[in-house]
């Protein structure tokens, strides 16, 4: 499967089952991803094939993430003594094919956002302010 950064510049291709994605919901993933949570994707690292090299950053003494310096995109965690690393769902080009298979670090999940079925949903489309802006743009908005 390939993915890449959000501006294009970091791609990768990766041998990955999408079926053994989880969610990750340690406080060092939500302060390195700004989320509530990051979704990951467990891959043997020899089977990662970059076409531009990421940067890394080290996120503490034992581990260290790669991303986009230009854009800021969150590309994955690893360990350096590790053989696998993780790779972010969100990532990935077709993201609809993982499934997670269990969550990590549960001691630290934020309740409020571990089920969010029940809540409304709104299309992107919907919103004509964000539309309007994109159309100024001279563009479609991105899916």
């Amino acid at each position: 499967m390939t993915g890449g950064c959000q501006c294009g510049r970091i791609r990768f291709s990766a041998a990955v089952e999408p079926d053994k994605a989880y969610a990750c919901h340690c406080k060092m993933c939500r302060k390195a991803t700004g989320g509530a949570w990051i979704a990951f994707a467990g891959v043997r690292k020899e089977d990662v094939t970059w076409e531009r090299e990421p940067d890394w950053y080290a996120s503490s003494p034992i581990a260290r993430r790669p991303f986009c310096s230009h854009c800021g995109t969150p590309l994955g965690f690893a360990f350096p003594d590790s053989e696998t690393m993780d790779l972010t769902v969100g990532a990935f080009d077709d993201p609809a094919a993982f499934r997670p298979a269990h969550n990590y670090a549960t001691e630290s999940m934020l309740d409020a956002w571990t089920d969010l079925t029940g809540l409304p949903g709104y299309r992107s489309e919907e919103n004509e302010a964000v539309m309007r802006r994109w159309h100024d743009a001279g563009m479609e908005a991105p899916e």
